[in-house]
């Protein structure tokens, strides 16, 4: 069930790289994430069969749209935590693609499972500044039931607003691979683990998920 709706989650923010900056018209994440929530469903209703049978096409597709919407290398500085100021920023780039990268394949066909209507986004309450936002919203499960869904965002310093975090009923999903990563990292070495990530991909997340659990 996570990795679905991880899926659907991350389905959202990558329908913001359709949208023109935010700083362009003056769009507020709120309107971003807004505006795609009507339009992803469009994007994908009617290509999911073509999608899940080709599943490099279905990454090239989320490459296309998120890498440049989604603030990744701030997201890999926040997963890898204290990690992240005694590694070189060398250590940290290649860190940030391979687990990017792994985080897509993971998640990939969740994004399939998003139909028109399954996400509401929810008034603002004006959270943080005007250089980071929370956009609020709820995914409609199968049965009825709604799941909050939490976007983080922040500007960056061209003015472009980016997404950086998920969260899904209060849990981060980077304070969740933050753990699990560190675990890693003090098993092995941050270079030990960017390269199971480079050639295992999301059999490492999945392990490291297992190993949390257990």
């Amino acid at each position: 069930m996570l990795v679905r709706i991880l899926g659907l989650a991350f389905a959202c923010i990558l329908g913001v790289a359709s949208i023109r900056p935010a700083h362009a018209d003056g769009a507020t994440p709120d309107t971003v994430v807004q505006g795609i929530a009507d339009d992803l469903g469009k994007a994908i209703e009617g290509h999911q069969d073509e999608l899940k049978s080709d599943h490099e096409k279905l990454i090239k597709v989320i490459d296309g749209i998120l890498l440049p919407r989604f603030d990744i290398d701030y997201a890999s500085i926040l997963v890898l935590g204290k990690f992240a100021r005694s590694s070189t920023p060398e250590q940290r780039a290649r860190f940030a693609k391979a687990f990017y990268n792994s985080i897509a394949h993971r998640y990939a066909e969740g994004l399939l499972n998003y139909t028109k209507g399954r996400v509401r986004v929810l008034p603002s309450k004006g959270e943080l500044s005007d250089k980071r936002s929370i956009v609020r919203t709820e995914v409609v499960l199968d049965d009825g039931k709604t799941l909050a869904v939490d976007y983080a965002f922040r500007k960056t310093k061209e003015g472009d607003w980016k997404a950086y975090d998920v969260i899904i009923e209060g849990i981060s999903y980077i304070t969740n691979y933050r753990n699990q990563v560190g675990a890693e990292i003090e098993k092995s070495s941050l270079d030990a683990l960017t390269t199971r990530l480079e050639t295992q991909g999301e059999k490492v997340l999945q392990s490291m998920e297992k190993d949390q659990k257990g």
